[in-house]
């Protein structure tokens, strides 16, 4: 179900000035009301700042700490980045995809950099990252995941 855009919009005018430079913070309220930034609410943004659609998605697209699609209940993340991938970031990310298996519900997704550096490998389990994450560690992460605690919810609505 939609959200009315009418309430999106009253919101929007009470937290951003129509000023281009409000785009990424427009973006991350989106983001932190849904979970992740519904094509209708990117579109009410964009005409509240008068920027083009295809600026709003373009921006949206390119951090990866935004997403554009509905995640599922859980979501892990594993960085890619050079210092992750030199300390075994593709063998995390290979681990925790069979560790998933066919999980319903959990959004797997790759991050090129979780600026964890001097923690690598890292790795987020529902917003709660974890560095140095060998091989073994995986199993524990990713029953986490699947099965989360009582009452929690990764998103709000």
């Amino acid at each position: 179900m939609e959200p009315d855009r009418n309430s999106l919009r009253a919101a929007l005018r009470q937290r951003f000035p129509r000023d281009h430079c409000e785009l990424l913070p427009a973006l991350h309220f989106l983001q932190h009301r849904f979970g992740y930034l519904p094509e209708w609410a990117m579109e009410v943004v964009g005409w509240h700042l008068g920027i083009p659609s295809s600026e709003v998605y373009g921006a949206a697209t390119s951090y990866t700490e935004l997403r554009t699609h509905q995640p599922g209940a859980g979501i892990v993340r594993v960085c890619t980045g050079l210092s992750c991938r030199l300390n075994g970031g593709a063998e995390i990310l290979e681990a925790v995809r069979r560790g998933l298996g066919s999980a319903s519900g959990v959004t797997l997704e790759e991050t090129p950099c979780a600026f964890l550096c001097g923690l690598a490998p890292a790795v987020e389990v529902d917003g709660r990252w974890r560095g140095r994450v060998d091989p073994a560690s995986i199993g524990g992460l990713t029953r986490e995941v699947v099965r989360p605690r009582a009452g929690h919810r990764a998103w709000r609505s």
